[in-house]
């Protein structure tokens, strides 16, 4: 076992502070990563302030990892000492059932392991992200193009794999109308990614304030959800809506804007039940669905396909001194578009 320097939370209401983690050793089939930067989502939030479901104090939180190898275990041949990797939101699975059979990981029928406030195969409780060092399976580990730059690497593996699986298993490109729901840490990436594969996107936001910047990162259109025009003209259009906000909307309003065998698709995860009327879903053979991050494969392939398009979150890059105040920012929606931490700042 070793230690390591890690931003700790002690309660769902105290600021984080400075700690200490344990690691467990590198065993044959480990990797051990120096976190060089460390991405802060929303999730993390919503986990320390207990909004998911009780929590043991004290954690470290962060599911969203860019670092380098230092170590590795005897029978890993998937990574090498000096490789830039990344970890998400997982970092075990069962490997045996159908679906992590089939690569889908994240839907593993025995539950996957979260990179924090999981089980970990000691019994342990999963610390994230917010540390110097983290071990890890090697399975588990993402090999990072050297095209994307390394400070903007780590909201890849959540918000970049979290709206990549939904685009991908609904086929958005060329030919199909998809809208992005809030163009926030998840949003900005949406957009940019469907884009990418060849859609027609909209933007559907509360206000037009960040308009200049869903048309700078590849939308076709921006309409402000405020307004109920928007749900006039826009109504019978889109074939596919990503939904990347994580609080109570009125879905039959965003279901109503769906086309003829249409999609809504969350991805942001409200704590609350939210209601949908099922006439709503009758007409038109509308489909409410909801996506979780994506398998490994999946995670490397969208790794790859940013690498290739040029595609990359826009940060703020903070030091850990600063984690409150941006976790304060986040709350208040003032981050275009993610912060990441500079985890060398963790130790100083």
């Amino acid at each position: 076992m070793t230690l390591v320097p890690a931003y700790t939370a002690t309660s769902a209401t105290a600021p984080l502070t400075p700690g200490v983690i344990t690691r467990r050793d590198v065993g044959p089939k480990d990797v051990l990563i120096e976190i060089a930067w460390a991405g802060i989502c929303h999730s993390d939030i919503h986990t320390v302030r207990g909004d998911w479901g009780a929590v043991p104090y004290p954690l470290t939180v962060g599911h969203e990892i860019a670092g380098v190898v230092t170590r590795v275990g005897a029978e890993v041949t998937r990574h090498r000492v000096g490789d830039r990797v990344g970890v998400g939101c997982m970092v075990d699975s069962c490997r045996t059932c159908a679906n992590c059979r089939a690569g889908y990981e994240q839907y593993c029928l025995a539950g996957f392991t979260d990179t924090y406030n999981g089980t970990d195969r000691d019994g342990s409780v999963t610390q994230g992200g917010y540390a110097t060092h983290i071990v890890v399976d090697e399975h588990f580990v993402l090999r990072v193009p050297e095209a994307i730059p390394f400070e903007k690497a780590a909201p890849l593996l959540c918000a970049g794999i979290t709206t990549y699986s939904p685009l991908r298993r609904w086929q958005a490109g060329p030919g199909k109308r998809v809208a992005v729901v809030g163009l926030g840490g998840l949003g900005h990436m949406a957009v940019q990614l469907a884009h990418a594969m060849g859609a027609e996107v909209t933007v559907l936001s509360q206000s037009l304030r960040k308009r200049d910047d869903g048309l700078r990162l590849g939308a076709d259109d921006y309409r402000a959800t405020s307004d109920p025009a928007t749900f006039q003209d826009l109504a019978n259009t889109f074939d596919l809506i990503v939904n990347t906000v994580s609080a109570p909307l009125d879905l039959d309003a965003y279901l109503r804007l769906l086309t003829l065998h249409g999609t809504l698709v969350n991805v942001g995860a409200p704590p609350e039940p939210v209601p949908v009327t099922l006439f709503t879903l009758f007409e038109n053979q509308r489909s409410f669905a909801g996506s979780k991050i994506g398998g490994i494969a999946e995670t490397q392939e969208m790794l790859d396909f940013c690498a290739e398009h040029g595609i990359a979150p826009e940060v703020e890059t903070i030091s850990a001194d600063q984690i409150n105040d941006a976790w304060d920012r986040v709350l208040a929606s003032d981050v275009r578009y993610r912060f990441v931490i500079d985890a060398a700042t963790l130790g100083a």
